[in-house]
């Protein structure tokens, strides 16, 4: 069969080929012709190689992915995947020969000419190290570190009281409803994942058919098939970040010895580490050289050897550098990324299948939602977390001490839905007992309060919810604040308009703007207080785990904890915030009030940053359902929010909905490179077509 390209109004690819090898060729190439740019930062990144034409900017990722064996895991797991799964490996080699295709005619895109770089060659495992640089930072590791300096300042109980979602987490909302919730009697399954907003988006709309299948979803650029989110016509799937704890960062004691670096084991045996060195280039600068070290725990992330012979139980490293950390995670074990996964979801006809097909997934841990025609659900955990001691989940855990080896693999809990419904927002669920920090239970909590008010639904109902801007999480600040009854002239008049606020974070609203403001100014008073000043000063670590150790951001994610505990260190909060009341008060007497809009705006990442970039005014905030995430007392502008919008209809596939924050293009100035922008920014969703009569024929691919 000729392969075909065919777009809809929104330049969605819509992909029809005689079977699934021809047809990941064509998705390969598609992908390829519309985010040439894209695959090539994201294959560089996956090498560790990104600094060569991003310049400094680049350089901590890129020593960290060469020390982390990035690009090396990948390689290893492809080579097991062909042992395996030969299939599997001939798809994804077929993937890979379409992005080449694709490839050799995108040299002119006006990225490559800005940095002077021309389109490499995507090797077979590609598609896998891309995957795993994306999803490397998932499960946080870097608290750890962050645990372990606030337990070591402040006490054991601290650790507790910053417990939050913090600035280097991705989540999703993530909702099913059953058939007897909606006015059809069929399930939907709806939600939004939230990650960095990236321009081009980290989610591609896609069609794939072929003679064994016929799928919509959201796929990754630079990844075969349709992993997250897909609709098959009779079986839909969904997935929200566990948040599980599936990696461990040990600390290492390493000594240089004549002919190489060993490190001591938990049996008192010093053994070889594997070592080599490579070098990262830079843009503008020197090229760095990278000393790549890994012991039987794992690859070396941080810090090393002494650099002469050291005595037993040194750290190694010398004064104020930091300690050899060695970071163990699942598919550097077991050499699989669960790519064994992606083609059984394709052929999915019934829940059972994409629960078979999930038992393969690996990384990273997810709750999957998913429903089909005949009435079945699915509300499980996915993915592999190791059976270790506990204290491997909460803090850096020292390798030449028994008891902290890894001797199994949890087994992956399942949930059933209450009253029809079935909510995942990151929160304690399902996954509770294979993690140690999970998301408040805010927009989880809300997700359920406004689906319980009526009980049937439909697909064009669920924009209302992934809009909502709700904040549950002003209550503390706002019950401290109306203890303050003593306050007179602009303080109580800002205090009275606070507490009459409906705490909806509208950005058009004043009110939601000044409760910014002094959660903002509260959130800056606490970081200065001498009880955190041993805090201040993140300990020497990578650049790239500064976001888990800045003291402010978390201060501000944590805020509710730190305003409820029944004793801060001996802060005087009621005194700290009247002083922030008064500051926000006497800042915003006699000016013009400020709307939320007017700070709170979309800061897309982009590789090549653009100054002619517009940055629109965003609804929503950090535990509302619209999940568009500032860092209080340090910025309002929002780097995290929706990656994607979807509506699975298991009436009709057609009635389905979705919407990303730009478009289907990667390439600046196309017509569909930002022209699903005002969608998103509005809350509203484009309509999945489905009928090949109302698409685009864009040309046969024989």
């Amino acid at each position: 069969m000729t392969t075909e390209i065919y777009r809809d109004a929104w330049g969605v690819p819509h992909l029809r080929a005689g079977g699934a090898l021809e047809l990941a060729r064509l998705q390969g190439l598609v992908t390829a012709r519309d985010r040439a740019w894209q695959l090539e930062v994201e294959r560089h990144r996956a090498r560790g190689a990104s600094a060569a034409f991003l310049g400094p900017d680049a350089l901590s990722w890129d020593v960290f992915a060469r020390r982390a064996r990035l690009d090396d895991t990948a390689r290893r797991c492809f080579a097991a995947l062909e042992r395996q799964d030969p299939e599997t490996a001939r798809w994804v080699r077929a993937y890979v020969d379409g992005v080449n295709e694709g490839l050799r005619s995108a040299g002119d895109a006006p990225e490559f000419a800005r940095v002077a770089l021309a389109p490499g060659r995507w090797e077979p495992w590609t598609p896998l190290a891309v995957w795993l640089a994306a999803h490397i930072l998932f499960a946080g590791f870097p608290a750890k570190l962050w645990r372990e300096e606030a337990a070591r300042h402040l006490g054991p109980e601290a650790v507790g009281l910053f417990a939050a979602d913090g600035p280097g987490t991705s989540g999703s909302n993530g909702w099913l409803l059953a058939g007897d919730r909606t006015v059809t009697g069929h399930a939907l399954i709806a939600g939004d994942p939230h990650r960095f907003v990236e321009d081009p988006g980290v989610y591609q709309q896609i069609r794939l058919a072929c003679d064994e299948f016929d799928v919509v979803g959201l796929a990754v650029p630079g990844v075969p098939g349709i992993a997250h989110f897909g609709h098959t016509g009779t079986v839909a799937w969904a997935i929200t970040n566990a948040m599980a704890d599936y990696q461990d960062l040990y600390r290492e004691r390493l000594r240089r010895t004549g002919d190489g670096v060993e490190a001591l084991g938990p049996d008192g045996v010093w053994r070889r580490v594997a070592r080599h060195t490579e070098e990262v280039r830079v843009a503008g600068g020197e090229s760095v050289e990278v000393e790549v070290l890994e012991t039987e725990r794992g690859p070396v992330i941080a810090g090393g050897p002494q650099d002469a012979d050291g005595e037993d139980g040194a750290d190694g490293g010398g004064e104020g550098a930091p300690p050899a950390l060695a970071l163990r995670y699942p598919p550097r074990v077991t050499a699989d990324l669960g790519f064994q996964a992606l083609l059984p979801l394709l052929r999915a006809r019934r829940v059972d299948d994409v629960d078979r097909a999930f038992d393969r997934w690996a990384e990273p841990v997810n709750v999957v939602q998913a429903a089909d025609t005949d009435g079945g659900l699915l509300h499980r955990v996915a993915g592999r977390v190791p059976l270790r001691a506990r204290a491997n989940g909460t803090r850096l855990v020292p390798a030449w001490e028994p008891g902290h080896e890894w001797t199994g693999w949890h087994e992956t809990p399942r949930a059933g839905l209450t009253d029809g419904v079935a909510v995942m927002a990151n929160q304690r669920g399902p996954a509770a007992a294979l993690g140690v920090e999970f998301a408040a239970p805010h927009r989880a909590d809300r997700i359920g309060a406004l689906l319980a008010r009526r009980r049937r639904w439909s697909a064009s109902d669920m924009p209302a919810l992934h809009t909502d801007t709700y904040l549950a999480s002003a209550a503390p600040l706002l019950d401290r604040l109306a203890d303050l009854d003593d306050l007179t002239g602009p303080a109580a008049e800002l205090r009275a308009r606070l507490l009459r606020w409906d705490r909806r974070m509208d950005a058009d609203s004043q009110d939601a703007a000044r409760y910014a403001t002094l959660r903002s100014a509260v959130v800056r008073r606490l970081a200065a207080h001498p009880a955190f000043a041993p805090l201040a000063a993140p300990p020497a670590c990578p650049e790239v785990f500064l976001p888990w150790l800045a003291l402010l951001p978390r201060i501000g994610f944590a805020l509710e904890h730190l305003l409820r505990a029944d004793e801060l260190f001996g802060i005087d909060r009621r005194r700290l915030l009247r002083e922030a009341v008064a500051e926000v008060a006497e800042a915003c007497a006699g000016a013009d009030a400020a709307r939320w809009g007017d700070t709170h705006r979309l800061a897309a990442w982009r590789a090549l940053p653009d100054p002619s970039d517009e940055a629109p005014p965003l609804d929503g905030d950090h535990d509302c359902v619209l999940c568009t995430s500032a860092v209080p007392g340090w910025t309002d502008l929002a780097a995290r929010g929706p990656a994607a919008r979807y509506v699975w209809d298991l009436a009709r596939r057609e009635d389905s909905l979705w919407v990303v924050p730009f478009g289907a293009s990667g390439v600046p100035g196309h017509p569909h490179h930002h022209d699903q922008l005002p969608l998103w920014l509005r809350g509203e969703l484009a309509p999945v077509v489905t009928d090949w009569a109302r698409l685009k024929k864009e040309s046969d691919h024989g």
